[in-house]
């Protein structure tokens, strides 16, 4: 088991971006804990930050350095490799898990999770986000990677997000056309860190909206597994299932190390408990080779890979 490991190498830039940030930034923090995986190495530094004005100061910490950012929601979507994240990485605070209905409009923080927004807003009588409940992110994280599921997704019913750019220490407000959203993609940069979004329902039956969420939860329940995962590993391919092309290849229950690719839903992969990130990994591409080789079709990932070698270092 290799979970937990230090991070091989230090960014030149640490040490003063550390001391920048000064007591606020913890060194080596384990970040593969708070992923829904639970498997994967430290970050070299960490921080939550309290609020926009600290947000504000990290940025400008920040800028003009060249060491590596990352900004993490709740981890639903990502997996740490053993060997750790070589940089910064932020994850927002209780000041961002807020939630304010006006009207039809809601206007939620980056930090608030997504299942508490479904039922808050089905709860008030506002219909169009009760999808939300069988997704474990974030709001700033499903507006960032365009989640969504059941038939619908966050651009539509997004109307603008509030944002934050580390690179440039600049902040702004922008409408949804801006996310350019497509499926599971979004233009918004690793650099960008997302504040909040407004998003505007139509008015429904509370009674209605707790009838849909409990049959969303009741669908999930007997279709996927639970466990340690990051929900579906690839995205569906046009006019085809990804799951169906994973199962077809047969590779359900198939394992390397301490990952299995889910008997219950092949698009999912299970992580042992205390198991190995890099064992995840290696079953990933096992997979996509598998199905290019049989299908043709190349799979693409969901996922978002945190600190693996890049191709050129990994052949090296």
């Amino acid at each position: 088991m290799s979970t937990g490991e230090a991070v091989v190498t230090r960014h030149p830039s640490l040490v003063g971006l550390a001391r920048s940030l000064g007591a606020a930034a913890v060194s080596d923090y384990p970040l593969g804990a708070r992923t829904t995986y639970r498997v994967g190495g430290t970050a070299a530094l960490f921080e939550e930050v309290a609020d926009v004005g600290r947000l504000g100061e990290v940025a400008r910490c920040v800028a003009g350095t060249d060491v590596p950012v990352l900004v993490l929601g709740r981890g639903s979507n990502m997996l740490v490799a053993d060997r750790g994240f070589d940089g910064l990485v932020i994850a927002l605070g209780p000041a961002f898990d807020r939630v304010e209905l006006v009207g039809h409009d809601v206007r939620a923080g980056a930090a608030l999770s997504l299942p508490v927004l479904a039922r808050r807003t089905a709860a008030a009588g506002l219909t169009g986000l009760e999808w939300a409940v069988g997704v474990p992110g974030s709001v700033g994280g499903a507006i960032r990677m365009n989640a969504g599921g059941h038939g619908s997704d966050t651009a539509a019913t997004l109307v603008e997000y509030d944002w934050v750019d580390l690179a440039t220490g600049s902040a702004g407000t922008s409408p949804v056309a801006a996310l350019q959203a497509d499926y599971r993609r979004t233009s918004v940069t690793p650099a960008q860190v997302v504040t909040g979004g407004t998003f505007r329902l139509r008015p429904g039956e509370p009674a209605e909206g707790a009838a849909a969420i409990a049959e969303i939860v009741r669908w999930r329940r007997a279709h996927q597994p639970g466990g340690s995962n990051a929900g579906s590993v690839f995205t569906n391919p046009a006019d085809d299932s990804a799951g169906r092309l994973i199962d077809a290849c047969g590779l359900k229950g198939v394992r390397i190390g301490t990952a299995e690719v889910s008997a219950k839903h092949a698009n999912f992969i299970q992580a042992d408990p205390g198991g190995s990130a890099d064992d995840v990994r290696a079953l990933i591409e096992h997979v996509q080779a598998v199905v290019a080789g049989a299908t043709g079709v190349q799979l693409r990932t969901e996922v978002r890979m945190v600190g693996f070698p890049e191709p050129d270092e990994a052949s090296s």
